[in-house]
């Protein structure tokens, strides 16, 4: 199924993030593999796999770093991650309106 469509007909939220100032490097990697999954190496590329993230299991859209629309019943899941790092977030509610997609064009 197609993830746009899941987040078209459903109630969608948009959250932004991200994590506090002084955060290491080291810890920022870690907090993305654990939210979107990575693809690595190893043994100078023998060796292939995915670690996954929790962002694999949602739909979501990915707007630009830190800013991510998601349906509302995966809010929790994707809240809880954010607490364990401390990240700081927003959240707000999307909402359609009817006019929208026909006057600027987007269908």
């Amino acid at each position: 199924m197609d993830y746009v469509y899941l987040l078209y007909i459903m109630k969608s939220l948009i959250v932004a993030f991200r994590l506090p100032k002084g955060t290491g490097t080291n810890t920022l990697n870690k907090f993305v593999r654990g939210l979107y999954g990575q693809n690595s190496t190893s043994w100078s590329g023998r060796y292939e796999f995915h670690r996954k993230g929790i962002m694999e299991e949602i739909p979501f859209r990915k707007f630009i770093r830190g800013v991510i629309i998601i349906r509302d019943c995966d809010l929790e899941k994707v809240l809880s991650y954010l607490a364990e790092y401390k990240a700081e977030y927003c959240v707000g509610s999307i909402k359609k309106v009817s006019w929208s997609d026909d006057t600027i064009g987007v269908r």
